[in-house]
């Protein structure tokens, strides 16, 4: 049997491997930045939290034990962005220049918004991601007591339509 060589420089005997033994040999790596040119970056990401509707009263009301978890969510969200690469493993260490974290008040939740830029070689999407994940997690922290049923669920709580909206590279 003839052998192939992968990427990495190993060899693999024989035909074509089944997609799940190439998974297991292909390893993981870092995408190589190096020859990108700089450019301006910008990331607009956007979620939400579904809350029941006593709980978003109380929000409104700024009566919630643990404080106001909007100002909470915003503050973590910058925080969150800065520190991408320590939490995906793949993120490359980016200079951000800006991180601005926007909330909504909705009928049935709360929506929150990431926009983050830099100059750099690589986008910031994953950071702006990051952000409004962690922004909405920590809105669910601030207001699990309230969000409980008698048996200690979440039967209407959920963080859902993380996306990215608008991405933006410029020379």
């Amino acid at each position: 049997m003839g052998e192939r060589s992968l990427d990495d420089g190993r060899q693999v005997e024989g035909k074509a491997k089944s997609a799940r033994d190439r998974r297991k040999i292909m390893g993981v790596r870092q995408a190589d930045i190096s020859e990108k040119p700089v450019a301006f970056r910008l990331a607009v990401a956007t979620g939400r939290i579904r809350l029941k509707p006593e709980t978003l009263k109380l929000v409104r009301q700024g009566k919630l034990e643990k404080g106001d978890p909007v100002a909470i969510a915003q503050t973590m969200a910058v925080l969150a962005a800065k520190r991408t690469p320590d939490l995906l493993a793949l993120c490359h260490p980016l200079r951000i220049e800006q991180t601005l974290i926007a909330t909504r008040l909705l009928r049935d939740g709360i929506e929150v918004t990431a926009t983050v830029s830099a100059h750099e070689k690589t986008g910031v999407e994953m950071e702006a991601l990051t952000a409004v994940s962690i922004a909405l997690l920590n809105v669910w922290d601030v207001v699990k007591p309230y969000e409980k049923d008698e048996e200690g669920q979440y039967p209407s709580t959920r963080i859902e339509d993380i996306r990215v909206v608008r991405k933006v590279k410029r020379s």
